[in-house]
């Protein structure tokens, strides 16, 4: 079988809010996905605390992303960092073009939720 050669770049931007996440590959013990944003923002008092590590890369755009008790980090396309498990965290802002690719090393269920409000 031929291998089935796709391209990031030729998704359309979506329209309207909200993200776009489109799997990419996935294992065992990871998840790749693509994420495609249009300036959205956790929702104040949202933290993001992942039971597993998160690997992620700003292909296009640019953002901040806040970490509890460390503050901002402002990203630029080019940029990327690993984030660990339970370190809390949040998207402060993005740009309205922004493509991110996002790997997931997980250590139990690839498909859980892992996002609590701030208030658990």
């Amino acid at each position: 079988m031929t291998p089935e050669v796709r391209n990031l770049f030729a998704s359309p931007m979506p329209k309207g809010e909200g993200e776009v996440f489109e799997p990419l590959l996935e294992g065992g013990s990871f998840r790749l996905e693509a994420i495609t944003s249009r300036g959205e923002a956790s929702p104040e008092g949202f933290w993001y605390d992942q039971s597993d590590d998160e690997w992620v890369f700003l292909v296009r755009g640019n953002a901040r992303l806040g970490f509890e008790k460390q503050g901002i980090l402002n990203l630029r396309a080019g940029d990327y960092l690993l984030i660990p498990a339970h370190r809390r965290h949040r998207v402060e802002s993005v740009s309205d073009d922004a493509l991110w690719m996002a790997l997931h090393v997980c250590s139990d269920d690839l498909k859980s939720d892992n996002a609590v409000p701030n208030d658990q």
